[in-house]
């Protein structure tokens, strides 16, 4: 079982910048940042693999960054011209090579953009 823990989150203005972080147990192939709004579902961020492919949703792109560093099982996100929507709780989840869905979920951090 790999176990996942988030940090980071806080409360930001519109247009501030957060970094969220991940450790995880052991290093495994696919981490990611996936968000829940209130009222909404849930919903993938970002993700990246430990050969370094990333993957970005389209409301993301430009404004926020994920990393890892395999050497710590560590899993960032980089988060840059926060918008109020961006307010969700952000979970950071991973998944062996084998699985086709992301097996392992934080507790989450919760983020909030204030207007």
């Amino acid at each position: 079982q790999v176990q996942l823990v988030e940090s980071g989150g806080g409360l930001v203005q519109a247009g501030g910048s957060l970094r969220l972080s991940c450790a995880a147990s052991e290093n495994i192939f696919s981490m990611g940042w996936h968000r829940q709004g209130p009222g909404k579902e849930r919903e993938l961020v970002a993700s990246v693999t430990s050969e370094g492919s990333t993957y970005y949703a389209e409301f993301v792109k430009g404004r926020f960054t994920v990393s890892r560093d395999n050497a710590k099982n560590m899993l960032y996100l980089q988060m840059n011209s926060l918008k109020p929507e961006d307010t969700a709780m952000y979970y950071c989840a991973a998944r062996h090579f084998v699985h086709n869905e992301y097996r392992y979920w934080g507790q989450g951090t919760q983020v909030t953009v204030s207007s």
